[in-house]
């Protein structure tokens, strides 16, 4: 059985940096793209960053975190960190990891001004 589980948020202030770590069980990340999505209140749920290719050298990122965001997967192949910096308060939201089907619970990020 698959699963995805987050861990890594909290609360941070405006400006601060947090990385957060998606655990894959039942698969690796080798052969799997995957996606990093958040959801703010009241907002649809919006994807933040993607990671794919062979060696995981293919990104992609929302216009809304580009040089503030980085994604990267662990040596093991079970794991994909999003690196954030220089957060706002706009970044607030419950941050899932996503491969095909598959989601995790969430993990919140809060960042106060």
């Amino acid at each position: 059985q698959v699963q995805l589980v987050e861990s890594g948020g909290g609360l941070v202030q405006a400006g601060g940096s947090l990385r957060l770590a998606c655990v894959a069980s039942g698969m690796t990340f080798r052969r799997n793209s995957v996606d990093w999505y958040r959801q703010a209140p009241g907002k649809q749920r919006e994807l933040v960053a993607s990671l794919g290719g062979p060696s995981g050298t293919w990104t992609h990122f929302a216009d809304s975190v580009k040089g503030r965001f980085s994604i990267s997967r662990g040596s093991d192949d079970t794991t994909v960190f999003l690196q954030m910096n220089n957060l706002t308060p706009e970044d607030t939201g419950v941050y899932y990891c996503n491969v095909e089907m598959t989601w995790g619970r969430g993990t919140q990020v809060t960042v106060s001004s």
